[in-house]
């Protein structure tokens, strides 16, 4: 952010937010109906769930599918007009990259795979 690198930013906000997801428990549909007032739970965090955890090789996936879907993206926007938009997908997808290679690897080289991690 402080580089002011808009590309950067934008796809690790994204990404958070995706690993953010992944760590949200699901909630059990009767824990949606409604109750009555007298049984609602009362206190400071009583209706907090603790996260789940994930494991390096989860966040790693998720980081992966994170470039792929903007690959993908890039890869389907062929109209001229869409050339900067497309552009900006693929070095989103490479700032993604170089987080988890450490290289200046090519965006290209992202191939989605099949995760296991649940994420949005």
């Amino acid at each position: 952010m402080r580089a002011r690198d808009k590309v950067a930013v934008s796809a690790l906000r994204a990404t958070l937010a995706a690993l953010d997801n992944a760590e949200a428990v699901p909630v059990d549909d009767g824990e949606l109906r409604g109750v009555a007032l007298e049984h609602a739970p009362v206190g400071v965090g009583v209706t907090e769930a603790v996260r789940r955890e994930l494991s390096e090789r989860c966040v790693v996936d998720i980081v992966r599918a994170e470039a792929a879907e903007r690959l993908a993206v890039a890869g389907q926007l062929t109209a001229p007009a869409h050339a900067e938009r497309a552009a900006q997908l693929r070095a989103e997808a490479a700032v993604l990259l170089r987080f988890l290679d450490g290289t200046e690897s090519a965006p290209e080289d992202a191939a989605p795979h099949r995760s296991t991690c649940r994420h949005a």
